[in-house]
């Protein structure tokens, strides 16, 4: 088992370097940020953009992955992404991890954009193809729906290979099946539910539409997969108890990696820092 942890894009870098050193610190592997205009939960906190923050925590650490937690193209074209990817990869020494994902209604809204679903499928279809070309090609010509690149040169290429890898985050079965044919990671929230006996039901059917997906894709390694464990109805680093029964749970079920959120002190993700770094402390027992 591998431990990640997220820290929100909400505090000036003079309060969040602490955070992203702590977390290197305390012993997780890997640390990531949400990749939103204005995230739902907090709409009136202030945010910052997720890869400046990552490429400020990359100058900042030296071992823990750093990842988005997760980008989407509301309002990114894959190759502008491609040359940002880039430099983070390359000023972290190879640490990136690109966490992708349809995208939010909200950041949607703002933009003004009127897709449906289906067409928001679509175009999250075409943007990781393109970006999976864009990513270990040159001279890349893309003429798309949605994307379009004329003789896009890519060089230097991603400081890890053939690329960094994508940490998908999937419940449907077409994102699921994309998420088998080029990712190297699967992420999830789970699929709701008012109790954690329903969150973990429906965490278990997923696994479930995954291994079906992996199967049909005929992959030779399977995926890394993800587990999101405040996706469920209480917040994991409640106590170090609650946080150790969902780990163990995470790897019943298969789960290589689980990943928590740094707590706020109110709001959303409340909780105490007393209780993270016991938890961290248990950590290298729960691997």
């Amino acid at each position: 088992m591998r431990f990640g942890i997220t820290i929100l894009p909400e505090h000036r870098w003079s309060d969040a370097e602490r955070l992203w050193r702590g977390a290197e610190e305390l012993g997780f592997d890997h640390a990531w940020t949400y990749d939103h205009l204005v995230w739902a939960g907090l709409p009136d906190s202030p945010w910052f953009g997720a890869l400046p923050t990552l490429t400020a925590a990359a100058t900042v650490t030296s071992t823990i992955g750093l990842g988005t937690f997760v980008s989407s193209p509301n309002y990114r074209h894959p190759y502008v992404f491609l040359r940002d990817l880039l430099a983070l990869d390359d000023i972290s020494g190879g640490r990136l991890l690109c966490g992708l994902d349809t995208g939010g209604d909200l950041d949607a809204r703002i933009l003004g954009e009127d897709l449906s679903l289906k067409e928001r499928v679509d175009r999250f279809h075409e943007f990781v193809e393109a970006l999976d070309r864009l990513a270990t090609q040159d001279h890349v010509d893309l003429d798309g729906r949605f994307h379009r690149t004329v003789d896009a040169r890519t060089l230097p290429g991603s400081a890890q290979r053939p690329r960094f890898p994508f940490v998908v985050a999937a419940n449907g079965p077409r994102v699921l099946r994309l998420a088998a044919r080029l990712g190297q990671g699967w992420v999830t929230y789970g699929a709701g539910g008012e109790t954690l006996e329903e969150w973990w039901a429906g965490v278990a059917g997923l696994t479930q539409r995954l291994d079906e997906a992996e199967a049909q894709a005929g992959r030779e390694r399977p995926l890394d997969r993800y587990l999101s464990l405040d996706g469920s109805p209480r917040f994991s680093l409640e106590s170090v108890d609650l946080f150790e029964d969902m780990v163990g749970r995470a790897a019943q079920l298969g789960f290589t990696d689980v990943v928590t959120h740094w707590p706020r002190p109110d709001g959303v993700y409340a909780g105490s820092e007393a209780v993270l770094e016991q938890a961290a402390a248990r950590m290298p027992a729960l691997r």
